[in-house]
């Protein structure tokens, strides 16, 4: 039933919720100090305070400084998807390959993190400079499954914030306050990548057929149709205009068509116009085509030739459109 795959997503989203405090800093009598930032529990921390043999070494341990733990992961049903449902993008290592995999599962991470301080004006300036980026989520963006370059936005909200300020006992005892900010990153979680170039349906055929009699009908029409660039791919710029046309000129005249023939389609910037004949330099053209606006061009402006190897360019999730045909069979 299970086969072997890592997609990391679970150590990308730990690694980036980390990287969110490793620059936090405060001031202390006129210098600036970096806050370190190691991961671990509270427990290890405060237990290296508590059993320092010499409170007075310089080697006891640094405060202030933060730790932060992944503490938990549980399944949120309110971001569910349909399972089955599945999406194709290029793998990034050849551009040719095409990877598939079904949609992810959502889960929430749960983090904790702490901040170790011996001032507490030093716990209130770390505070002060994380609180206002959660109202109540952060959003931080991470490449979740490297083979097809899936990048989301994890949302990371701060559920609550808790002190503790350990100050009974005697005065060789260090004093430590401790703040632990608790958060929930909502990510998802993928399966594995399958090949999916030959599971691409690059052609589509529907035959009509006419007959009340199941077992002895006829087929009467045929109409097939082929997913085709509605750009130029390859840039390839074949001729220019030999005159200025307006939005709604039909016919007009180019520099050279002899790359050009009729049937096919162009592209004058960003507008595509489809080739119904061609006498000399002259063509006749429909304009506005695939949803593309007819505008006013000028004289010089580069002509596109949209072919067979732009058709072969069209990435999975692209728009595309179709050279639809009909025939009749008898």
């Amino acid at each position: 039933m299970f086969e072997y795959f890592y997609n990391e997503i679970l150590r990308r989203t730990i690694i980036g919720f980390g990287t969110l405090f490793n620059s936090i800093e405060v001031q202390q009598e006129n210098s600036v100090l970096r806050i370190p930032l190691a991961y671990g529990p509270t427990q290890k921390f405060l237990a290296r305070i508590e059993q320092s043999p010499d409170l007075n070494k310089p080697t006891a341990i640094t405060l202030p400084r933060m730790s932060f733990e992944f503490t938990g992961l549980t399944y949120d049903p309110s971001r569910k998807v349909t399972t089955t449902q599945t999406f194709i993008a290029k793998d990034k290592d050849d551009g040719t390959e095409s990877r598939k995999s079904f949609m992810p599962v959502p889960y929430n991470m749960q983090f904790e993190l702490s901040i170790f301080t011996k001032l507490n004006d030093d716990a209130l300036q770390i505070i002060e400079q994380i609180l206002p980026y959660f109202q109540p989520s952060y959003n931080l963006t991470i490449e979740l499954v490297d083979q097809i370059k899936e990048k989301r936005d994890v949302p990371i909200v701060l559920e609550n914030v808790t002190m503790q300020d350990d100050y009974e006992g005697d005065f060789s005892t260090r004093r430590v306050l401790y703040y632990t900010l608790r958060f929930t990153a909502k990510t998802y979680l993928f399966g594995p990548t399958s090949t999916a170039s030959k599971d691409l349906i690059k052609r589509s055929t529907v035959s009509f057929v006419t007959g009340t009699d199941t077992t002895n009908t006829t087929r009467e029409l045929t109409y097939s149709a082929t997913a085709r660039a509605l750009k130029s791919y390859t840039d390839n710029v074949v001729t220019t205009l030999a005159q200025d046309i307006t939005a709604t000129t039909k016919t007009f005249d180019i520099d050279d068509a002899s790359s050009i023939n009729k049937d096919t389609y162009i592209n004058i910037e960003g507008e595509q116009l489809y080739i119904k004949s061609k006498v000399g330099n002259k063509i006749t053209v429909l304009r506005g085509q695939d949803n593309t606006s007819a505008t006013a061009h000028v004289k010089g402006a580069p002509i596109h030739k949209i072919d067979a190897a732009d058709n072969a360019l069209v990435e999975e999730g692209d728009d595309f459109g179709f050279d639809g045909f009909t025939t009749g069979l008898i």
